[in-house]
C-alpha cells in the first residue's frame, strides 16, 4: 500500500537514523540522509503534510572513551563535532530537513524522563542482574548470532561480528524491560502488516529473530555516568540505545506538545539493515508498552561497500562526502547514490562509477538536452516558448512524448510510495532518453531551414521544452539545484511560480508552459570535469 494512501494520507513524518558523534560523517551516512531527503521532498512538493528529522546520537560509552581519549569532557566533544561536521554536512548534501534533535537536548532528556517513569509505573521494568559480552562499537549486548572467534591479534577471544574487535565481558545490577512479554504481539504485527518492515529480506529477518525467543532488555548503565539518569534512581544512566530510539517521539512533542505529537506521529524510519532489529523489534516493543502507536514503516537499506567492504571509519575505508560534492556538486552525490544503488541492496561504490554517470547521464544526457532546446528556442524563436501543435496537426511522435510524461510521473510516485528510489529515478530518466531520440528524429534544425515547416519547427521545440517543465518537476526532489535554474530558464517561475510549490503527482499533465513565456539563457547544469590524466 502506498505511503500516502495510509490512515493519514495527508501527513508523511520521516527520520533518519540519529548518528553517533565519536567521529566525522562518511557518505555512508549521506546516503541515508540523501535518500529520506529525496522521499521527503518529493511528498512535500506532492502537497502531503511532510517532516523530516534526523539528528546526532550523543551519550554512550564509546562518546565517552572518544571525547576522553581527546582530552575533553563528552558534552564538549559533541559540541564540537556537531558544529564542525554534523550540521555542515546538512548543506553539503542539500537536506531539506524540518528539525535536527540531539539527545542533549533538554526537550529530548525530558521526553525520556517521563517515557521511562511511564513503563516503570505501569509494571514494564524491573532490577536485576547482568552478564554478557557488550560490543562498544555496538552500544550492544550481543546476541549469539554476532560473536565470532577472534582470529590474528584477537586469538582466543571472542569478538564482534560486525566491528571484528574483542568483546567485553560486562557484570552490573541494572533495570530491565519486560520485552519478551511482546514477543506475540510483535510477530502479529509482522503478519496484520506485511509492509510495516521492508523490503521482504528485511522483514523475514526480523521475524526469524523473534521467532527464537525474546529476551528481556537492560536498559540501564551503572559502570559510567555519561547518559541520562533513570528518573527514579539517579545512580544508573539510560542504556544509549534506549535513550536514542526515543528521539523519534521526543522530537515530535511527546510529552510536551500533544496536538504536535499527533501531528507527526507516527513516522516512516530509514535505516541501515545493521540497525535494523532496534528499530523493527525493540523500539515497536517500547511503543507498545507506552500506549503508543508503532512507526508507519521501517525501511532498512543496504551498506555502501568499499573494495568489497562496508564503509568503516576504523578501517579507513570511509570517503568524506565533501570528497565527493567539492568536484561533483551536490546534486551529481545525490543523483549517483540514489540512482546508481538499488535502495534496499548493498551497493558498491567507485570513482570510475560516478564520473561516467556524471558526464552520460547527467552532463551529456540531461544537462545537453536541457542546453540544446533552450538555445534552439532562443535562435529560433527569440528566446519564448514555441506554440503548440493543434491538437489535429499533433503527430505520433508527439503524442508519444506526451503520454510517456504522464506515464512516467504516475510510475515514479508509486515507485516512490515503495521506496524503491532508483526505479523512480530511471523511469523519469526515460523521458530523458526519449525526449534526446525524438530530437535526433525530428531534426529541428533542418525544419528550421525550411519557412513551410515554421510551425512543424514550434511543435517540436513545444514539445522538447514542455517534456523539460516536466522533467524539472519530478527531478527537484533528487537533484534540486539544477532542476531550479533549469525551472528559471524555462520561464516556468514567472509563469507557474516557485518549481516547490508545483504538484508533483501532477508533474505529466501535458501543456501547463504557456506558448510566448519568456525564457532565460541556462548555464551548463553538469559542467565538464577534467579527470586525472586528461588534458596532459
Amino acid at each position: 500500500m502506498a505511503l500516502d494512501q495510509q490512515a493519514q494520507p495527508s501527513s508523511f513524518s520521516i527520520t533518519t537514523p540519529i548518528f553517533y558523534v565519536n567521529d566525522a560523517p562518511h557518505i555512508g551516512h549521506a546516503y541515508t540522509e540523501v535518500a529520506a531527503d529525496v522521499l521527503a521532498r518529493w511528498h512535500r512538493q506532492a502537497g502531503d503534510d511532510t517532516w523530516f528529522l534526523t539528528g546526532t546520537d550523543e551519550h554512550g560509552q564509546k562518546i565517552l572513551r572518544t571525547a576522553t581519549a581527546n582530552g575533553v569532557a563528552p558534552k564538549e566533544w559533541a559540541d564540537r563535532l556537531v558544529e564542525s561536521a554534523w550540521k555542515p554536512l546538512l548543506g553539503t548534501i542539500d537536506l531539506s530537513n524540518d528539525d535536527f534533535i540531539r539527545t542533549t537536548d533538554a526537550r529530548h532528556e525530558e521526553g525520556v524522563a517521563k517515557f521511562l517513569q511511564k513503563l516503570h509505573d505501569d509494571g514494564h521494568v524491573y532490577a536485576g542482574e547482568f552478564e554478557a559480552l557488550y560490543c562498544v562499537g555496538c552500544e550492544e549486548f550481543k546476541p549469539k548470532s554476532e560473536i565470532v572467534d577472534g582470529e590474528g591479534a584477537f586469538e582466543g577471544e571472542k569478538v564482534c561480528a560486525i566491528h571484528s574487535k574483542p568483546l567485553e565481558l560486562l557484570q552490573e545490577k541494572n533495570y530491565f524491560f519486560k520485552m519478551s512479554a511482546f514477543q506475540e504481539r510483535l510477530l502479529a504485527l509482522y503478519e496484520e502488516r506485511p509492509d510495516f518492515v521492508q523490503p521482504a529480506s528485511a522483514r523475514n529477518e526480523v521475524i526469524a529473530f523473534v521467532q527464537q525467543g525474546l529476551e528481556d532488555l537492560s536498559i540501564s548503565r551503572t559502570s559510567f555516568d555519561w547518559g541520562i539518569p533513570i528518573p527514579w534512581d539517579s545512580s544508573h544512566v539510560t542504556y544509549v540505545w534506549f535513550d536514542a530510539l526515543l528521539n523519534y517521539v521526543t522530537a515530535t512533542g511527546y510529552g510536551s506538545d500533544p496536538e504536535q505529537f499527533e501531528r507527526r506521529w507516527p513516522a516512516t524510519h530509514i535505516v541501515g539493515k545493521d540497525i535494523l532489529r532496534f528499530h523493527a523489534v525493540i523500539w515497536p516493543a517500547m511503543l507498545m508498552a507506552a500506549g503508543l502507536e508503532v512507526p508507519r514503516n521501517v525501511f532498512a537499506h543496504g551498506w555502501l561497500l568499499v573494495g568489497g567492504e562496508k564503509m568503516s571509519k576504523s578501517k579507513l575505508t570511509g570517503i568524506a562526502p565533501n570528497e565527493i560534492t567539492d568536484t561533483f556538486g551536490s546534486d551529481a552525490f545525490r543523483y549517483y547514490f540514489m540512482r546508481a544503488i538499488s535502495f534496499g541492496h548493498d551497493g558498491s561504490f567507485s570513482w570510475e562509477d560516478l564520473s561516467a554517470r556524471y558526464q552520460a547521464e547527467l552532463a551529456n544526457g540531461f544537462g545537453n538536452l536541457a542546453s540544446r532546446v533552450l538555445a534552439m528556442n532562443k535562435k529560433y524563436f527569440a528566446g519564448r516558448v514555441p506554440a503548440a501543435a493543434v491538437s489535429a496537426d499533433e503527430q505520433p511522435a508527439d503524442a508519444a512524448i506526451r503520454e510517456l510524461a504522464a506515464d512516467v510521473t504516475a510510475r515514479a510516485d508509486e515507485r516512490i510510495s515503495a521506496f524503491a528510489i532508483h526505479e523512480a529515478i530511471a523511469a523519469v530518466w526515460e523521458l530523458v532518453d526519449a525526449l534526446n531520440g525524438y530530437i535526433t528524429e525530428q531534426e529541428p534544425w533542418a525544419l528550421a531551414k525550411d519557412p513551410e515547416q515554421r510551425d512543424r519547427l514550434a511543435a517540436v521545440l513545444y514539445t522538447t521544452t514542455e517534456g523539460l517543465r516536466v522533467l524539472a518537476e519530478l527531478l527537484a526532489p533528487v537533484i534540486p539545484q539544477a532542476a531550479a535554474k533549469l525551472w528559471t530558464a524555462l520561464g516556468a517561475e514567472q509563469q507557474l511560480g516557485a518549481l516547490a510549490e508545483q504538484p508533483i503527482r501532477e508533474a505529466g499533465r501535458w501543456g501547463r508552459l504557456a506558448a510566448g513565456t519568456e525564457q532565460q539563457a541556462l548555464a551548463a547544469l553538469f559542467p565538464r570535469i577534467e579527470t586525472e590524466g586528461e588534458g596532459k
